[in-house]
């Protein structure tokens, strides 16, 4: 392992690499029960998403572990997940098993983008404020759907949305969870994601709340998940859809971890692993949609792991054995109600809101378009429409002030892919 790893060059142990591997896992297991959750809402069965974030975890650590060697942790990520049920699925009219399709196909290209210099062409195209606000876009979206989780806000004929009944059980029960959870994050407490969970588990159990009935049998579990390991359909490969989600979802994925990547080699201060790493995470995103899940990314709960001390690939191998080891707690995991994870999401949601302030607010040409992307990726419940608009209006302004020069050629592509989608559907 010295050998492999390069323990050594990297002044590290086993013990070391072991340790930050455990610290990872634990503030990131909590990703098992949101993930399944949210793919649930598509129509995959709860206990067969637990098995297919699980085996896609497994498989994305070790990606990185043995190829990259680096102790970047892959797991499916949030508001990846949310645009592949909450788009391209239940948005869009594709089936799961097409999404699934869609997560493969956009593996595929996002390992061509990776194995070449299509990476820093794309990446240099998109303005940052664009980048920045996609991330704060997706955040308030998973904050929206959260609360609608948690019976904060619900459905209201006359006005949309309204405020929940404070008199539910579930709704007080979703409350105390977030009170509970804002106060281990702010705190800072190892593993706040998945205390959170236990506790707002317990709470509702306490209250009478949990249902075991719906404990599941693992025999039946993986009855399931035969259904949908390798369910992907290419029945509408040829449709527009398919291509509009697929595009929509690359730059989704290449953008996110581009930015992630580059971040996280940069702490272990071993630059040179960049493009590997990369790779990597482009490598494990086919898997995903192989084993049935969204997209893995480059999760943030790594900075946890190499604060540890993390400095290699062993660190992320020993993530993946032990999401292997959480199949072992599969039957009481689907007990966990929608109170204790709505928590999650909206405190997910408000981290990622922060990137706003690298928006330069004071330049319209910057700030209107990024405006449009966070305020229609919730308001149209689509990540891919909301993107569209600022795409379309960014090269728009900079045409119109005179700053031609501002705006990459591919962009004007993008712009242009993204309008002539729009049009498309008009004629339909």
């Amino acid at each position: 392992m010295n050998k492999f790893f390069q323990l050594k060059d990297n002044k590290t142990t086993i013990k070391n690499e072991i340790l930050a591997g455990t610290v990872s896992f634990f503030t990131i297991v909590y990703i098992v029960v949101v993930n399944a959750a949210i793919l649930s809402d598509a129509g995959i069965p709860l206990e067969a998403g637990i098995i297919a974030t699980v085996l896609t975890s497994f498989a994305g650590c070790f990606i990185m572990g043995f190829y990259g060697n680096t102790p970047i942790i892959l797991v499916p990520g949030m508001g990846v997940n949310a645009l592949f049920t909450y788009t391209i699925v239940l948005g869009m009219g594709l089936s799961w098993q097409e999404g699934l399709a869609v997560v493969f196909v956009s593996g595929l290209l996002f390992t061509v983008i990776a194995f070449t210099k299509l990476a820093s062409i794309i990446s240099e195209s998109i303005p940052h404020s664009l980048k920045e606000a996609i991330t704060v876009g997706i955040g308030l979206f998973l904050t929206f759907i959260g609360l609608q989780k948690g019976g904060i806000i619900i459905l209201n004929k006359e006005t949309y949305v309204s405020l929940g009944d404070f008199s539910d059980p579930a709704v007080i029960l979703t409350l105390v969870t977030l009170l509970i959870t804002i106060a281990l994050f702010a705190r800072q407490i190892p593993g706040n994601f998945l205390i959170s969970i236990l506790l707002g588990t317990l709470l509702a159990g306490f209250c009478g709340q949990l249902s075991f009935e719906s404990v599941t049998h693992p025999e039946n579990a993986i009855h399931a998940y035969k259904y949908v390991i390798a369910a992907m359909s290419f029945e509408r490969i040829a449709d527009l859809t398919f291509w509009t989600a697929t595009f929509s979802l690359t730059m989704v994925i290449v953008f996110e971890n581009i930015g992630l990547v580059f971040g996280q080699v940069h702490m272990i201060d071993r630059p040179n692993t960049y493009k590997r790493s990369l790779r990597a995470n482009a490598l494990s995103t086919i898997t995903s949609g192989l084993f049935g899940s969204s997209p893995t990314v480059s999760t943030v709960e790594t900075a946890a792991g190499i604060t540890a001390g993390g400095r290699t690939g062993l660190t992320s191998v020993t993530t993946g054995v032990l999401f292997l080891s959480s199949l072992l707690f599969l039957p009481f995991i689907k007990v966990i109600p929608d109170s204790a994870i709505a928590p999650i999401l909206i405190l997910i949601g408000s981290l990622m809101i922060q990137n706003i302030q690298h928006i330069d607010l004071t330049d319209f040409s910057e700030s209107f378009p990024s405006f449009l992307i966070i305020a229609l990726i919730p308001f149209t419940y689509s990540i891919v429409d909301g993107m569209a608009f600022g795409f379309i209006i960014y090269p728009f302004l900079k045409v119109l002030l005179n700053r031609r020069k501002e705006v990459k050629p591919p962009l004007y592509f993008i712009a242009g892919l993204f309008l002539l989608n729009f049009i498309l559907h008009a004629l339909h």
